[in-house]
């Protein structure tokens, strides 16, 4: 019942699926026996479906909010193709792609253009530090098109929560800038394909980086002790006053939501993997509380 589990995860962000979407966030190769055990659930009033879209669920105003939302994203998606062009040329920017939920092709006006950076070993934190004084000197702090909040380091490119949440976020990147540093990074991840079938990235177009040349000379002069000191010093500053903004939350829930290391720097505040996994696990348990269905459940 992989495709119920597909359906399930996706219904907790409001979004009805496709058969064709169903099946590519499924571990199965067979399409004709998702049909099946599609047909099943919906014989059985575990799911329905509305022209063609499946839904958990009777909210049919579901449909009409995702095709707004799809709509919606095909222009948020040229100007985070855009910003994506510019946060390239930053210092030590090695690739970048979006994620979050433009990368699933849906964007509203409560919706932000996240950003997933790689950057150069032992200059994550200088970099990301470039990144937020611009953020916050020219944009005035505002995320609405600059979310960057999820950085790693091409020393560091394995993901180490391996669930279904991570798995959806890495099959659904979109990369823009950084082919080299993204074929590395779906070599690292390749374990989603024991979550995911058939998953096959897509870096056809995609060139690597190509930096002005002031940004290279700058680059260089950082290129040393000094610059890894820099680095160090910024990781420690902004991870103190993390630990004193967020400090009530668990030690557990900040290892992740936060993690803060010399090749990772996670601004998950919300801890919103956590809250979807566990969203998930309790829509697994009415499932087998009303259908009697067993599903496996999911860990952070």
């Amino acid at each position: 019942m992989d495709a119920l589990k597909t359906i399930l995860y996706f219904s907790i962000f409001n979004y009805p699926l496709k058969l064709d979407e169903i099946y590519n966030f499924s571990i199965s190769k067979n399409k004709a026996r998702i049909e099946k055990d599609l047909e099943e659930l919906i014989s059985k009033n575990i799911i329905i479906k509305i022209d063609d879209y499946y839904l958990a669920g009777h909210n049919l105003n579901q449909i009409e909010q995702r095709e707004k939302g799809n709509l919606m994203a095909v222009n948020a998606l040229v100007k985070a193709k855009e910003r994506a062009g510019f946060i390239a040329k930053f210092p030590f920017v090695e690739a970048v792609a979006i994620s979050g939920s433009l990368s699933k092709g849906y964007y509203d006006k409560d919706s932000d253009i996240d950003f997933f950076v790689i950057t150069k070993l032992h200059k994550l934190w200088l970099c990301r530090t470039f990144l937020m004084l611009y953020k916050k000197m020219f944009l005035f702090n505002s995320k609405k098109y600059f979310c960057i909040n999820y950085f790693m380091s091409t020393g560091h490119l394995e993901i180490a929560e391996k669930n279904r949440f991570t798995a959806t976020e890495i099959k659904t990147l979109i990369p823009f800038h950084g082919k080299k540093a993204f074929e590395e990074f779906y070599q690292k991840n390749d374990w989603v394909s024991g979550i995911f079938a058939e998953f096959v990235p897509q870096l056809e177009g995609i060139g690597n980086m190509r930096k002005p040349k002031i940004i290279q000379i700058l680059e260089t002069a950082f290129d040393n002790k000094l610059g890894v000191a820099l680095d160090l010093f910024f990781k420690n500053t902004t991870l103190y006053f993390w630990k004193l903004k967020f400090k009530q939350m668990t030690k557990d829930d900040f290892k992740v939501a936060l993690k803060s290391t010399q090749n990772i720097s996670k601004h998950h505040p919300l801890n919103f993997q956590k809250k979807v996994i566990t969203a998930l696990n309790e829509k697994y348990e009415e499932i087998k509380r009303n259908h009697n269905i067993e599903l496996s459940k999911e860990y952070v």
